[in-house]
């Protein structure tokens, strides 16, 4: 019975360190090299490779820039909006993500890989949320490179 409560107390110790962890470090973006080019923070913040905030992935959908203005959103269906409420793009299921013609510009790999349309790796998005992901590689919306 000690032996019981002794592991759940590990286990749960085990949970905490890694949330609080996942909190400080955030999920982190890396180039084609591996170069880390910015992180997206437990609240949805959007940090650029100089730490310095560009934006926020809000749990309502909407992406805002570093003034808190509206640069887009994302739809419960993989849909990508613009700040003009128009359709730029989607993200499949699969993580393939197409531009507004359905042409395919790229996937989000289950490993966290980010390839072109030409299965070039293009970057990494470790334990980021795929939409998030496609907006930061694909569309743009912060002013990234």
């Amino acid at each position: 019975m000690n032996m019981m409560r002794g592991l759940e107390c590990k286990t749960m110790f085990a949970v905490m360190l890694f949330m609080i962890c996942q909190t400080i470090s955030g999920q982190s973006l890396y180039d084609r090299s591996n170069m880390s080019i910015g992180k997206i923070g437990s609240d949805g913040t959007v940090y650029d490779r100089s730490n310095m905030t560009v934006g926020r992935f809000k749990s309502d959908g909407y992406i805002v820039d570093r003034n808190n203005m509206t640069v887009g959103r994302i739809k419960g269906d993989g849909s990508i909006l613009d700040r003009s409420n128009m359709t730029i793009g989607k993200v499949d299921s699969d993580g393939t993500v197409k531009d507004r013609n359905n042409m395919t510009l790229g996937r989000i790999k289950s490993d966290g890989y980010v390839v072109d349309r030409n299965n070039m790796t293009i970057g990494r998005a470790k334990d980021v949320p795929v939409p998030y992901a496609a907006v930061f590689f694909f569309f743009n919306l912060f002013g990234n490179d």
